[in-house]
């Protein structure tokens, strides 16, 4: 009680930020995104990570004009400034732009400690920094990337990632797996479910209360009616018939070169591609340096940047922080229209 009143009386999100990978670009836009004093009017940020790998960064890249606050726990916070949690006590390596076991290891405490904030309530939202998915993995962390392992540890069955920027929302049925595995992992359950948490969420976390949503064909040509294969037939069009019959507006299957190549994104509230490439590519050509990843389909807010870890440029100050302060700035709005929605009931 002690903790939500802290944060009612600020009157402003607690947003937690990982610091991900501390060899990658993920200090530096933390750092980036929070050096503008106005963020704070807005959230109470929280990262979690390592006061010792901040002041390495902010030395290497001479940002004079970013100031933390280090706290044990979250009766500490400090409405008026950035916090840090401390996930691990002793000095580690920093090796800017290498992969390394180390890094990794902090990564995870890093995501382990927030994720713990999060499912207490200590926390509004979580904010996640780019993770290198190889050196993260361990017994306790046998996943694809953040989301899977968020969904998990918060009890959700069927998440979305969902591609954000300004209008175009981009989901995708099939996500981190291999191209040759899309068609057998493309059911009509699988397109449901993703198709659900999609309406679900526009109408939700974006307050479109009647979405227009395009669906993509697998194919070449959306299956030119078969000739270039069954699955839109047989998966796709039957599942846009069955949310048609319940009055809900979607539309396909649509090639997907053509629909972007004709503007036709314009039109949707959302699109949901079969596969990863097919929905990012177009996606981060249209949206790049103000994409956000959000989180679909999961109780608790969850945003991150659209980018990866960047090793090539990690340490040179190249790094631009738009994603990740859009990420920190959608965090914040919905975790506020969530909290009107839950006051409005």
């Amino acid at each position: 009680m002690e903790e939500a009143n802290r944060r009612t009386n600020a009157n402003k999100p607690v947003i937690g930020i990982t610091i991900g990978d501390i060899n990658g670009i993920g200090p530096e836009v933390i750092i980036k995104s929070l050096s503008d004093v106005r963020v704070l009017n807005h959230i109470t940020p929280v990262i979690f990570g390592s006061t010792k790998v901040l002041s390495f960064y902010r030395k290497m890249l001479n940002i004079e004009d970013f100031r933390y606050n280090q706290v044990k726990s979250v009766n500490e916070l400090n409405p008026k400034k950035v916090n840090v949690v401390n996930c691990w006590p002793e000095m580690v390596e920093i090796k800017v732009g290498q992969v390394t076991n180390e890094a990794g290891n902090c990564a995870y405490l890093a995501l382990r400690e927030a994720v713990n904030y999060l499912k207490e309530d200590k926390i509004d939202a979580i904010v996640t920094a780019p993770i290198n998915k190889q050196n993260i993995q361990r017994d306790d962390f046998k996943f694809i990337g953040h989301t899977d392992f968020i969904s998990e540890e918060l009890g959700a069955k069927t998440n979305l990632m969902l591609m954000v920027t300004e209008n175009l929302r981009v989901g995708v049925v099939t996500a981190h797996i291999p191209i040759s595995e899309v068609s057998n992992s493309l059911t009509k359950q699988a397109v449901e479910n993703k198709l659900n948490v999609m309406i679900k969420t526009l109408k939700r976390d974006f307050g479109i209360l009647k979405p227009k949503v395009a669906l993509l064909g697998l194919n070449p040509h959306a299956g030119e009616e078969g000739l270039l294969g069954v699955e839109e037939k047989e998966i796709i069009e039957p599942v846009i018939n069955e949310f048609k019959s319940k009055g809900q507006l979607v539309f396909g299957p649509f090639p997907a070169d053509g629909f972007f190549g004709t503007l036709q994104y314009q039109r949707y509230d959302g699109i949901l591609a079969m596969y990863h490439d097919q929905g990012l590519i177009p996606f981060k050509m249209l949206g790049f340096d103000n994409g956000v990843n959000f989180t679909a389909g999961i109780p608790k807010v969850r945003t991150s940047p659209d980018h990866g870890t960047a090793y090539s440029i990690a340490g040179k100050n190249e790094a631009s922080p738009s994603s990740m302060r859009e990420a920190i700035y959608l965090a914040s709005n919905t975790v506020k229209i969530r909290k009107m929605a839950a006051s409005a009931v």
